[in-house]
């Protein structure tokens, strides 16, 4: 920003400079000339003043001093100088003159002035006064160099005048940008000083504003995170409890499979939560390898949970690899979330039957969710907070579902839309050896 606030002010100066200076030389010169013919004609009449209408007839004539460095003469009718200095015989000034006005002009390398001399309405002769050009031109190039060496200075002053300028002008959006490079990287008390620019100091205060509500509602998004979280897992804890001790005391053959599954869903929910509080808190960060599980036992526990939930609808579940190693390990919590997420949405939005299968990228699994419908909306709003496509849902679950894939490192995305088909990828966090996982159905 200073360099581009340096070359505003500069190119502004120089403009001024240009059409300031330009027409001054010009006057400059146009004024020295005419003040030097001004000379000469005043020289001219001074002398024409004192020619006697008797000096044809050999009267003596005493002209003044010639103007310094130039000629001073006075030429008859015949063209013949008969006093003073100049060329012996009249030039074109001097014939010109002879027809009673007054010449301005050049001859040669002279600046002329010629005066004609009247006496009874007769031009009796012509003074001529002149100067060498070259005198003014040298005058001419003095007075431009001292306007050059003023130019130069005044822009010299202007630079000078714009980096202080600039230095002003940058300084607190430089300290604006630093703290806001500071918030991006984690520091919510980071504030803007104030400084003497009033343009700038609104910016930074609607900044500051800014920064304290977006505080304020994450702290509040964070406190209601962390108060379910902790709200939920005593009565979630208690729960897991009850249903493990009811299974230790009740020998009821009937009721130890209900018993069995209610236990699975307490720990799954238990899961969820801790998957949530963990994505709320900071979904870049990496999680511990004590969490991941192989291909196969994922596809096996997410058959046993949603193969009833489907048969209940009369549709069927089918899971396998296709050529996925059965001991490659994938984390736990985010993939069985992401993957119930898909496995819901195909339930209540698609139909026919569902597949999930497992497919090896080498460096990454893809985990494909599919039915027999076909997908509704844009691709690129699905993953949209709140888009729910046919008006059904919250439009909250493959919004979370990408934010579980990608703090993995992970991707989600519609790889077809008929048959609707989703596409989890999973980079791989462990190598296994070669086989293939049982099918599942």
């Amino acid at each position: 920003m200073r360099q581009r606030v340096v070359r505003v002010a500069l190119t502004a100066a120089l403009v001024a400079v240009v059409l300031l200076a330009v027409p001054l030389a010009l006057a400059i010169r146009s004024s020295l000339y005419a003040g030097q013919r001004d000379t000469l004609e005043r020289a001219a009449l001074a002398a024409a003043v004192r020619v006697s209408p008797d000096y044809a007839t050999g009267d003596p004539v005493e002209l003044p001093r010639a103007p310094a460095g130039g000629h001073l003469g006075l030429y008859d009718p015949q063209q013949a100088k008969r006093a003073g200095s100049g060329p012996r015989t009249a030039d074109a000034p001097v014939h010109r003159a002879f027809g009673g006005e007054v010449v301005r002009g050049r001859s040669g390398g002279d600046l002329v002035a010629a005066v004609p001399v009247s006496h009874a309405e007769h031009v009796i002769g012509v003074v001529r006064a002149s100067s060498p050009a070259d005198a003014v031109r040298d005058r001419v190039l003095a007075a431009w160099a001292v306007l050059l060496s003023v130019t130069v200075v005044a822009l010299t002053i202007a630079v000078l005048v714009a980096r202080w300028q600039a230095r002003a002008l940058a300084a607190p959006l430089e300290d604006l940008s630093r703290h806001c490079r500071a918030v991006a990287e984690g520091d919510l008390n980071a504030r803007a000083a104030p400084s003497n620019i009033a343009e700038i100091d609104q910016v930074a205060r609607t900044h500051n504003t800014m920064l304290h509500s977006l505080s304020e509602l994450l702290c509040r998004e964070r406190d209601f995170a962390a108060n379910a979280s902790h709200q939920l897992r005593t009565p979630l804890t208690g729960l897991q409890l009850a249903l493990e001790s009811g299974l230790a005391q009740d020998d009821d053959a009937r009721l130890r499979p209900v018993l069995t599954e209610a236990l699975a869903t307490a720990h799954r929910l238990h899961h969820t939560v801790e998957e949530v509080l963990r994505l709320s808190r900071s979904p870049d960060r990496p999680r511990p390898a004590a969490g991941d599980i192989a291909v196969a036992h994922l596809l096996q526990e997410t058959q046993e949970h949603w193969h009833g939930l489907f048969a209940a609808d009369g549709r069927r579940l089918e899971c396998g690899t296709h050529d996925a190693p059965a001991d490659v390990l994938v984390p736990s919590g985010p993939v069985s979330e992401v993957l119930g997420v898909l496995l819901d949405n195909a339930r209540v939005h698609g139909r026919g039957t569902v597949r999930l299968v497992v497919r090896d990228l080498n460096d990454a699994l893809a985990f494909d969710v599919s039915d027999e419908g076909a997908a509704e909306g844009e691709p690129a709003q699905l993953f949209d907070r709140g888009h729910t496509g046919d008006g059904h849902g919250t439009g909250i679950g493959l919004a979370l579902a990408a934010e579980l894939a990608h703090s993995i490192g992970g991707r989600l995305s519609l790889t077809r839309r008929a048959p609707a088909t989703f596409t989890l990828l999973v980079p791989v966090r462990g190598a296994g050896s070669e086989g293939n996982a049982p099918a599942c159905r």
